[in-house]
């Protein structure tokens, strides 16, 4: 498995029979400023979305549109999408799980919104935000945290899911800040790898890891804190 960070909440997921964008927010996204996105999106086969906000949903119908990948969303903000002439969809809800063959796909909770508000002024519902965790067959398990507080629940998805990679928000303000972060890791996951996210991209955010990366010392996950762009391999 490749996994590489395209800044904020958006990854690149290459395994032998997929390749994934979660969140794909290019077009706009100062941290993604300067870098490829032709190759980030180069053969892409799934776009995953964890809720609706502009900063997630991103570049969403012009690269299904560019791609022919399929788009899965929950229900609400697949409705949306599909008004915005996205074809090739899934769709689901909390605690539901997709299978795409070599992998599959369970919304998990998270605790955050997910209206979007377009440019013709208008503010649209689009469901519950969530997390994403992905199975496959012969490569790491990953959860993708989503924009979310701390839960007590956590304990549960990773019960259920046991993820061997976290992708963790940290930046404070609209999601869990890094020493919250950190804590759930500690109380919550075992996680072997874990690679915080949604930080850096805007002023109001903070703007590095380090909070959670001394959060996290000590523990045996290892923390992965890539620069935008560098492939990780797992």
């Amino acid at each position: 498995m490749k996994i590489t960070w395209l800044g904020h909440s958006a990854f690149r997921i290459e395994t032998a029979d997929a390749k994934i964008l979660i969140d794909p927010f290019l077009t706009g996204n100062p941290s993604f400023a300067g870098h490829d996105r032709k190759m980030a999106a180069d053969g892409i086969t799934h776009l995953l979305l964890t809720h609706g906000h502009g900063d997630h949903v991103g570049d969403t119908v012009a690269l299904a549109n560019e791609t022919g990948a399929v788009v899965l969303a929950n229900a609400d903000l697949a409705a949306w999408l599909g008004s915005k002439g996205v074809s090739r969809l899934e769709m689901g809800n909390t605690g539901g799980t997709v299978s795409f063959g070599s992998f599959t796909a369970t919304f998990t909770q998270a605790l955050h919104s997910s209206a979007q508000i377009t440019e013709d002024g208008v503010s649209h519902a689009l469901g519950n935000a969530n997390g994403l965790m992905l199975h496959f067959e012969g490569e790491p398990s990953l959860l993708h945290m989503g924009d979310t507080d701390i839960f007590t629940d956590m304990g549960l998805i990773n019960e259920l899911h046991q993820p061997d990679i976290g992708l963790v928000p940290v930046g404070d303000r609209f999601t869990m800040g890094g020493a919250v972060a950190a804590l759930a890791c500690q109380r919550f996951f075992d996680f072997k790898h874990a690679i915080p996210c949604h930080y850096g991209s805007f002023p109001i955010i903070e703007q590095t890891p380090e909070t959670f990366v001394k959060g996290m010392e000590g523990l045996k996950t290892r923390v992965e804190t890539p620069k935008v762009g560098t492939v990780l391999s797992f």
